[in-house]
């Protein structure tokens, strides 16, 4: 599977999740654990709560910044319960692709009460997919809203 077949199948375990759970009102913890266990019903792969060392001018920083999930080891999921969504998500989100290296970040806000209207799509070089629509994708990158493309991942950090 790669990068797009797989955040499909994390989009449909979010949808059940936040249906089975009710919707909004839970901590992120939760959603976050019923979203690793929807995923492995679904037969994938997830690391949670995944440590990343950071090397700061040739030094190992001691305290590891936690990402939220890997799935597939190509993935990240970075989950939210907020009441509104803040675009220093994606920002924050695309500084952990740069950091792992991956291409593809799902920031997914179970604090909605459409978990459509909380699914945001980062890309860090992937390629783009035949159903996608470049246009769209300019135009809302140009706004700073839903979709985000940094080109090459940067250096001196290690994922386990």
């Amino acid at each position: 599977m790669d990068e797009n077949e797989i955040s499909r199948v994390i989009v449909d375990a979010a949808i059940e999740v936040h249906r089975e759970l009710g919707g909004p009102g839970l901590i992120e913890d939760v959603y976050e654990e019923a979203l690793e266990e929807e995923l492995r019903l679904r037969g994938m792969l997830v690391e949670r709560q995944l440590p990343v060392r950071i090397v700061y001018k040739g030094r190992l920083l001691r305290k590891p910044l936690r990402l939220d999930m890997k799935v597939q080891k190509l993935v990240l999921v970075d989950n939210k319960a907020v009441t509104e969504w803040n675009p220093i998500f994606e920002s924050q989100l695309l500084t952990y692709l740069r950091l792992t290296g991956l291409k593809l970040g799902l920031g997914i806000n179970f604090g909605e009460r459409i978990l459509k209207a909380g699914i945001h799509r980062v890309v860090n070089g992937l390629p783009e997919d035949i159903g996608f629509n470049a246009k769209t994708q300019r135009r809302r990158d140009a706004r700073g809203a839903g979709f985000a493309d940094a080109g090459s991942a940067a250096t001196g950090f290690r994922c386990p």
